[in-house]
């Protein structure tokens, strides 16, 4: 007898042909590209709107702060400027035009504030930038403890100009200070310093010198590390001295760097507020306005005298000064860089 044979059905799943792929029907690994092809073009998409609006916003806050409290007051300043108007009532002004500028022309108080302001800026500032140089000069050798020294260097710069100021007008005291003090040793009578033109001057400017000269000395000292060593082995090997390698090496090397300590300075001069203030305890700059400057004498007329027109035209002549010198700066440098791409 004939055995049949029995084959088993196939189990649905195995052997059996795969499903027909209707029309809708999506391959998964394709859906999961384009997926991933999406996301990466969106990741594509903001790094290109980072890259191109990220730092307009790091330097959107300087740009709100500057127009707060640097455009505005300067606008304002000289809209009040061409108005009469007091300090108790700013909100009525009278229109003077051009009244509040002219009348600094016969102001004599004005011009002796501008010519104690040059005076005290040549004095303070000559003296600083020498002394500057020549401690720049000397740290920019190897020297033990040499990171000590431009710590003590920036240290003036660091102090209150108020706590400053106040130890300076201990020691030019006329009866009790010590630089009286010691002149006496060696046969000098006191001076009085804060009633003296001259003396007054020179107390206010060695108060600037001593807070500034540290400041400076380590921007020299920054641009002398800058200066390629080769120049001065060069220089060497051509037989020249420490002195004549600072002058012909050195010095024609920081010509950018001591013009932009200058105009810095000036700047720093022509807005010199805090330390004839507390040297003197008053805004007249003295009994006789010895040293009275000219942002002295701005803070006479506006937050003393209470005329706030005369104080803005006060400050937008400094404003236009200030100008003057930067366009100074400009020409200066325009024409040391012309020497320098002719030679």
């Amino acid at each position: 007898m004939a055995r049949e044979t029995k084959t088993a059905a196939p189990s649905p799943g195995e052997g059996a042909a795969p499903p027909a792929q209707g029309p809708g029907a999506q391959d998964p690994g394709a859906a999961g590209q384009r997926r991933e092809q999406r996301r990466r073009d969106r990741r594509s998409r903001r790094y290109r709107r980072d890259v191109k609006w990220s730092p307009y916003a790091y330097v959107a806050p300087f740009f709100l702060f500057f127009a707060a409290f640097g455009l505005f007051p300067l606008l304002y300043t000289g809209w009040a400027a061409l108005h009469r108007v007091s300090l108790t009532d700013p909100n009525s002004m009278e229109f003077v035009g051009l009244h509040n500028f002219t009348r600094l022309w016969s102001d004599e108080f004005f011009w002796n504030a501008l010519q104690n302001t040059v005076t005290i800026g040549l004095i303070s500032t000559v003296p600083q930038l020498l002394m500057a140089l020549g401690l720049a000069h000397l740290l920019n050798y190897k020297l033990r403890g040499s990171m000590f020294f431009r710590v003590v260097a920036l240290t003036p710069y660091a102090t209150s100009v108020a706590a400053a100021t106040l130890v300076f007008v201990l020691l030019y005291g006329r009866d009790y200070g010590m630089i009286n003090w010691a002149l006496g040793t060696v046969g000098i009578d006191n001076i009085d310093w804060h009633n003296g033109t001259w003396t007054s001057q020179f107390a206010v400017s060695s108060i600037v010198i001593w807070r500034w000269t540290g400041y400076n000395t380590l921007i020299y000292l920054a641009a002398m590390q800058a200066i390629p060593n080769d120049l001065y082995e060069s220089a060497a090997l051509d037989g020249a001295s420490r002195w004549q390698q600072f002058l012909h090496v050195t010095l024609p090397a920081l010509r950018p760097t001591i013009l932009f300590t200058c105009v810095v300075s000036t700047i720093g001069a022509m807005q010199l507020f805090g330390e004839p203030l507390l040297f003197g305890g008053s805004a007249t700059g003295g009994p006789e306005h010895e040293y009275q400057t000219l942002g002295l004498y701005l803070y006479e007329q506006g937050w003393v005298n209470l005329h706030l027109g005369r104080a803005s035209a006060i400050a937008w002549a400094m404003f236009l000064l200030l100008v003057l010198v930067a366009l100074v700066n400009w020409l200066i440098a325009r024409r040391l860089t012309k020497s320098e791409g002719g030679a």
